[in-house]
């Protein structure tokens, strides 16, 4: 990184690209997988399985990946072998989802390739999303890292937060042109990135040989704190969107809702840009612990007071704070060298929350919106509790 510089603000933009087209993809997939399983022949519930399957194969495939793209970095000095692999592999498979759907008559014997080509697929996601994100380590300082994290946070959310009204969009293209679009996107934003990424980004090559065969000390109380972090929010933001969603029509007294749900998400979309500002003045956690205990108090709040716009206003801005934070933390919380491995942390308990989450509640239309908002609270406490936990840590790793 040039001297001086915080953030490298065309690369951190090509990370968002990369990014945005890793939410697109799940957008599409999560919105036609029941739809082609159905159509090949399968139940639709079956989708559900898969879904709980790919996250639970996600807990050690994140951080086996993120941790094989560190070593990659000490000796070659580039992550980019796994991510392009990783990316490929992703583009390829996802196109072949459709087609065999499409082109290949639903046989006793030749159904049963689509549900192992879809955990192919999810697999492949794994191989090179930990350390195309830790890439975010080498384009900003550790300060800036909020900052820079809030690009990747706003289109993100941007797309995440379309994925409940684009559903006549999705359709009217049809599933092998959406899906050859999200594959398209996905390769020519990596291959950006590769474009823009300077050698010098990557130039950390060991001094020496020894060096490059001794991994840098990695604290587990950490690595904990990461994972634990990760499924705590996943569940707690899980909830959280299940809560509005479901006071919001009770409060409004209609199930179409799309309007103010893309609206909530575009509000904490756009809040990372001055959260990640914010963070970077007064430090990552204690924007993290702030937005924590605020999302935690409104949660408890809103069966009480409803889904109206004064609550829901904060409540987005205040998760914002969280959203944006995840990443810098995971990283922030392992030496340099280790971001994959942080990043995969990170993901693995997303993994295992989502997958414990999908077994306990196959039918998620059936959880009460009061039992939301608490399990939202209670996940946001854990959230807490870990911010809480890995600042005594770092501070008492300071000493030593």
């Amino acid at each position: 990184m040039a001297k001086g510089k915080q953030v490298l603000w065309l690369q951190v933009c090509g990370l968002g690209m990369v990014q945005g087209a890793i939410a697109l993809s799940w957008v599409i997939y999560n919105f036609y997988l029941p739809k082609l399983l159905v159509q090949f022949g399968f139940s639709k519930s079956l989708a559900i399985s898969l879904l709980v399957l790919e996250n639970a194969l996600a807990v050690f495939m994140e951080p086996l990946m993120g941790s094989l793209s560190d070593n990659k970095q000490r000796w070659v000095a580039s992550r980019f072998p796994f991510i392009m692999l990783g990316v490929l592999l992703s583009s390829g498979l996802f196109i072949a989802i459709p087609c065999v759907v499409t082109f290949v008559p639903p046989t006793t014997v030749l159904k049963f390739i689509l549900p192992p080509l879809v955990v192919a697929w999810a697999l492949a996601m794994t191989v090179f999303r930990s350390p195309v994100l830790s890439l975010l380590g080498r384009y900003a300082m550790p300060k800036s890292l909020p900052m820079a994290a809030s690009v990747l946070t706003l289109i993100g959310g941007i797309i995440g937060s379309f994925r409940i009204a684009a559903n006549d969009l999705l359709l009217s293209f049809g599933p092998v042109i959406t899906f050859a679009f999200g594959s398209f996107v996905l390769l020519g934003s990596a291959t950006v990135l590769r474009f823009i990424h300077p050698p010098q980004v990557v130039s950390d090559e060991p001094v020496d040989k020894h060096q490059a065969e001794s991994p840098p000390p990695i604290s587990f109380p950490a690595l904990g704190s990461i994972f634990i972090l990760g499924g705590s929010f996943a569940w707690g933001y899980r909830t959280l969107l299940d809560g509005v969603s479901k006071f919001l029509k009770l409060d409004l007294n209609t199930d179409n809702i799309q309007l103010q749900m893309v609206a909530f998400g575009l509000l904490a979309a756009f809040a990372a840009l001055p959260a990640g500002l914010i963070a970077k003045k007064i430090g990552n956690r204690k924007a993290m612990l702030a937005g924590t205990g605020i999302v935690a108090l409104l949660m408890l709040l809103l069966p009480l007071v409803g889904a109206n716009i004064i609550l829901l206003v904060p409540l987005a801005i205040s998760s914002s704070f969280i959203l944006n934070g995840t990443v810098p933390f995971a990283l922030e919380m392992v030496p340099p060298d280790r971001g994959g491995l942080g990043i995969g942390m990170h993901f693995g308990g997303v993994g295992l929350a989502m997958s414990i989450f999908g077994s306990v509640f196959n039918q998620p239309q059936a959880i009460s919106p009061q039992l939301a908002a608490l399990m939202s609270a209670v996940a946001f406490g854990l959230v807490l509790g870990c911010l809480v936990y890995s600042n005594f840590t770092h501070k008492k790793q300071s000493i030593v």
